[in-house]
């Protein structure tokens, strides 16, 4: 049964969406909007917008919107009725679950309920006879006993049926297991062991749940490391390695090393403010995570060629997200986990030095060119200079692109003018090409094309345009709804997608008399419900009268007609009898 309609009114008046949204975007007075630099989204100028008249929210850069329920169910990864409790939690309101059939949230609690399950099995077995092998990897990297369990950390066994059959004694079914892909399906048809010889690394989200697990191999088994596939608990582009910890150790930077081993090294080391992504490049998404905890991140990876390489890549994303960024040098070509075994006890106070000289990104990046040039060659030179313009081109402070243009000056010997010159060009070629890029994307956008929300749209433009404008308008005017569609029914609409928006804003109306997008929010995907909130942005400052709806009306039913009349070119001779008794009806 769906919430009923009183308790979602209750829970949007006590959430604000510009509140809810200020907790994680600094937001601005526009107008009668507010704006900020979009959550979901790297950008440098705010194009995201808060509208609280209605109570929705919209990107004009990545198209994402909606209204408070959407905006928590983006931002913090959750399913529908997950943002309803995130909310009514946050207002001291209940859910009255009785009423709700949720089998989406079913789901997931099992799945969370068979992950916790699973790490007690994986400890379990590392701290029995079977678990020899890891615990010895484990304990031959330096990790302490007390580092282990506050970790979770454990083994799976060589049996590929051990955590399988485990699982099955405590109640679960084999498709539950493949649901949390702890288990996956063998050639036979049966359910094995996902990991198996494999040291773990239980992956646990902001709120403690186990959400998925990462296992390196201790043989020569391929690959190396084994991470756990999106499932509907857990998506690796999203989350952080011990985030869970880090998070709540107050200080003012987090340290982001490449490995599990790395942060949990680092850790037992007094560096609790450690983490690391799960196996795959960092992501734009994870770079937004961080900023809500600090302003300032340090880049901690190996010193080899790769770990160098994703550095380089993960400097511009943690940039984007507004954070203050500083690479780490290790000496020697080492990992910081080698770095503070090899000192000794001595170590944490050396990798504390490293921290505290470290230069930034930019000092990182320019001497990253520099090394790469011969300076005693006038191309050298040229190359070195033509580099560092691109590198400071792309600052957002021209304060930071002023000091280091005189610091760059200095130490080539020629004209600061002439860095700032090339600087210049270099950023206004790539905003020219970003702008170019952006009005082909709104033109295809208001053209409809590739709108996989609504793909009428492009076939017929005049009658799409119409209807969202008449959409928009029933939302601010559910009042108006009863006149409006007695003379346009919801079958007139050309498109399927703003029919059924127009169908939800009939029924609504008709319950309560009230419409709006948080209403709607039960009803459509978050896909869906940024289509709608596209609808009401681009008609914000547009003030619609009733004569205007009537006039989007008469071009909707035109367009409707046409269609009709072509469908006729092609159809038998009983369906042209039917339309000729249709017109014959519309006269009278």
């Amino acid at each position: 049964m769906p919430l009923p309609e009183s308790f979602i009114q209750e829970l949007k008046a006590r959430s604000d969406i510009a509140d809810v949204a200020s907790s994680y975007v600094k937001l601005k007075h526009s107008g009668r909007s507010m704006v900020g630099l979009c959550p979901f989204h790297s950008e440098k100028t705010p194009s995201f917008h808060i509208f609280p008249d209605n109570g929705s929210f919209y990107c004009f850069g990545c198209g994402v919107g909606g209204d408070v329920i959407t905006f928590v169910r983006r931002i913090e990864n959750l399913d529908y009725m997950e943002a309803v409790r995130f909310l009514a939690q946050r207002a001291g309101m209940q859910v009255p679950e009785n009423q709700v059939d949720d089998g989406l949230a079913k789901l997931k609690s099992r799945i969370l309920e068979i992950n916790r399950e699973t790490a007690r099995f994986f400890y379990q077995t590392l701290v029995s006879p079977a678990g020899k092998p890891g615990l010895d990897y484990l304990t031959g990297r330096g990790l302490t006993m007390a580092t282990i369990r506050h970790f979770g950390l454990g083994f799976s066994p060589p049996s590929r049926y051990g955590l399988v059959d485990y699982l099955r004694g405590k109640g679960y079914h084999d498709q539950d297991l493949i649901q949390a892909n702890v288990a996956v399906t063998s050639r036979s048809g049966r359910a094995i062991d996902r990991f198996f010889e494999r040291v773990m690394y239980p992956i646990i989200d902001l709120r403690g749940n186990v959400i998925a697990f990462g296992g390196r191999t201790l043989g020569d088994g391929k690959p190396k490391y084994l991470n756990t596939s999106d499932t509907p608990v857990f998506r690796k582009s999203d989350g952080l390695f011990a985030m869970n910890f880090a998070k709540n150790t107050g200080q003012e930077r987090l340290i982001l090393a490449e490995g599990y081993m790395d942060v949990i090294a680092l850790h037992q080391a007094g560096f609790t403010n450690a983490i690391a992504t799960l196996g795959t490049s960092l992501t734009s998404e994870q770079a937004r995570l961080m900023a809500r905890y600090t302003k300032e991140v340090v880049i901690s990876y190996d010193s080899d060629a790769a770990g160098q390489k994703a550095a380089a890549r993960a400097i511009p994303i943690l940039r984007d997200a507004g954070l203050l960024v500083k690479v780490l040098s290790i000496p020697g070509s080492k990992d910081p986990d080698e770095f503070i075994r090899f000192y000794g006890e001595q170590g944490p106070a050396r990798f504390k030095q490293l921290l505290d000289r470290c230069g930034n990104d930019v000092e990182y990046r320019l001497q990253k060119i520099k090394s790469g040039c011969n300076l005693e060659q006038p191309d050298g030179k040229v190359a070195y200079l033509t580099g560092a313009a691109q590198v400071l081109a792309g600052l957002d402070s021209r304060i930071e692109q002023e000091v280091y243009a005189g610091r760059l000056a200095a130490e080539m010997n020629i004209d600061r003018a002439a860095i700032l010159a090339q600087m210049e060009k270099v950023r206004r070629k790539a905003h020219n090409g970003q702008r170019r890029q952006e009005f082909r994307s709104f033109q295809q956008h208001s053209a409809g094309v590739r709108d996989a929300v609504n793909p009428e749209k492009s076939a017929n433009l005049r009658a799409a345009n119409a209807e969202e404008a008449l959409l928009a308008f029933l939302i601010s005017h559910p009042e108006a709804a009863r006149e409006i569609s007695a003379g346009l029914p919801p079958e007139k609409f050309v498109t399927a997608f703003n029919r059924r928006v127009y169908r939800a804003i009939l029924e609504k109306s008709e319950e309560s008399g009230e419409v709006d997008i948080t209403q709607l929010s039960s009803v459509f995907s978050p896909e869906e419900l940024s289509s709608v909130a596209r609808m009401l942005a681009q008609h914000h400052e547009v003030k619609i009268t009733m004569k205007d709806a009537q006039e989007y009306s008469k071009v909707i039913l035109e367009e409707s007609n046409k269609l009709d009349e072509n469908k006729v070119l092609t159809a038998d001779a009983q369906d042209i009898q039917k339309y000729l008794q249709r017109l014959r009806e519309q006269k009278k």
